[in-house]
């Protein structure tokens, strides 16, 4: 059985995460991959980039690719928030529309963790930019 693009990239955070240890460190490394997103234009951050649902500011660019696959870029103003972004874009960015779509995104963010960890307010946010992620998703795969 082959793994998926996304199973895979879950997998290696999984891995990182676990390695780790407790939440403290692995905040600190959320906010380190935050720091790795590439920039948007100032174009970018516009109100149709903007991600409804997080208390912090959101804007998400979506690439479609030729090949079918999706490629993700985002940006936030809170270091933690962007820390997430590089997570989510991790799992999702390069991978196949249709996969994404399919993707039981809560299942993964339990496995990291991360429902657990994250305040209520991050976490709907969290939930907020997964939901645009695969809305997008669904849109260019047709679903």
């Amino acid at each position: 059985m082959s793994t998926s693009p996304i199973d895979a990239a879950l997998n290696d955070l999984a891995d990182e995460f676990e390695m780790l240890g407790d939440w403290e460190e692995r905040y600190r490394y959320v906010i380190e991959l935050g720091k790795d997103l590439e920039p948007l234009t100032p174009e970018e951050h516009s109100e149709d980039n903007k991600v409804r649902g997080c208390a912090s500011q959101v804007w998400l660019v979506t690439e479609p690719q030729a090949d079918g696959s999706v490629r993700f870029r985002g940006d936030s103003d809170a270091h933690i928030v962007s820390g997430l972004i590089a997570v989510v874009l991790r799992l999702y960015s390069g991978a196949q529309a249709r996969d994404i779509a399919a993707f039981d995104a809560s299942a993964a963010m339990a496995r990291l963790g991360l429902s657990e960890a994250l305040s209520s307010q991050r976490s709907n946010g969290l939930k907020s930019m997964v939901a645009r992620i695969q809305r997008d998703a669904a849109a260019l795969a047709g679903a």
